[in-house]
């Protein structure tokens, strides 16, 4: 039950679940060409949802019939090997919520090879977290910068300096990178600036746009879940404005889970950005 089958690069073979992104070894990616990479992922249903409405809070969730523990997994070893973790303002209220929880959870036993990875790469526990948001509308919670963690935010140009001082004060940095948008470019700029080479993403279809806009994505992991659930309401990978030229993408790895999602299966997918 724990093996997938590779079916790109060939020959095909079989391998185990457990272990097969952290052997895509992502930090190399940034080591090879001497310049900070960005890793992007999503799990998404035959017809292109990732997240679609709750009808209790309005929310967009990922949908339980294609949220499965073993994408999940692959999920938590490629968080595991960043530097930093991108996400949203709405993390952070959900957190405040009670709503979230930290993304890469090291402190589970279930993952408790990916602390001693880390461990063994003299990496901290935890990657250093960035917030993307415009209001800035958002508590911060002072738990997500014990232990000397760092949290960077990212807003527009002229943003509301009261909410700026409160985040600063429970210990986070506060970066203008952009104008009336923030700028993917101005956004690994400054992270390259304050040391950071391997940048993973688990943000949502807008921060992708951003991030493809201004050609700053180097690969993206995509599970397609085989299961078809229709729906009004609902995001795909990406959303915003037109991307002209349309970013090329050429195929990295493929392998088929056929043991996921009760037998139906699954296969997971990496993508390289065309130079």
């Amino acid at each position: 039950m724990d093996e997938i089958t590779c079916l790109y690069p060939q020959p095909v073979h079989q391998r185990p679940l457990v272990g097969t992104y952290l052997g895509h070894n992502i930090r190399e990616i940034s080591l090879a060409d001497g310049k900070t990479s960005v890793v992007a992922n999503f799990v998404s249903s035959l017809d292109g949802r990732i997240a679609i409405r709750e009808s209790q809070t309005s929310n967009m969730v990922v949908p339980n019939n294609i949220a499965n523990s073993r994408d999940w997994r692959l999920f938590q070893e490629l968080a595991a090997q960043a530097d930093l973790i991108i996400s949203s303002g709405r993390y952070l209220r959900d957190w405040a919520n009670n709503r979230a929880q930290e993304i890469l959870r090291v402190d589970d036993p279930e993952f408790a090879d990916l602390k001693e990875w880390r461990l063994a790469q003299n990496l901290s526990p935890q990657p250093d977290l960035s917030i993307v948001s415009r209001s800035l509308n958002f508590p911060m919670p002072e738990v997500l910068t014990a232990g000397g963690r760092k949290v960077i935010i990212f807003t527009t140009a002229n943003p509301d300096m009261r909410r700026v001082r409160k985040i600063e004060s429970n210990g986070a940095q506060v970066f203008e990178a952009g104008d009336e948008s923030v700028s993917g470019r101005l956004i690994v700029e400054q992270l390259t600036e304050l040391g950071y080479r391997t940048i993973y993403s688990a943000a949502g279809p807008k921060i992708l746009h951003l991030l493809l806009k201004d050609d700053v994505l180097d690969r993206l992991y995509l599970t397609y879940a085989n299961r078809l659930i229709g729906g009004e309401s609902f995001s795909t990978i990406l959303e915003g404005e037109l991307i002209s030229p349309a970013v090329g993408m050429t195929i990295n790895s493929v392998y088929l889970d056929p043991h996921g999602l009760d037998g139906f299966g699954q296969l997971f997918v990496s993508y390289d950005r065309a130079i």
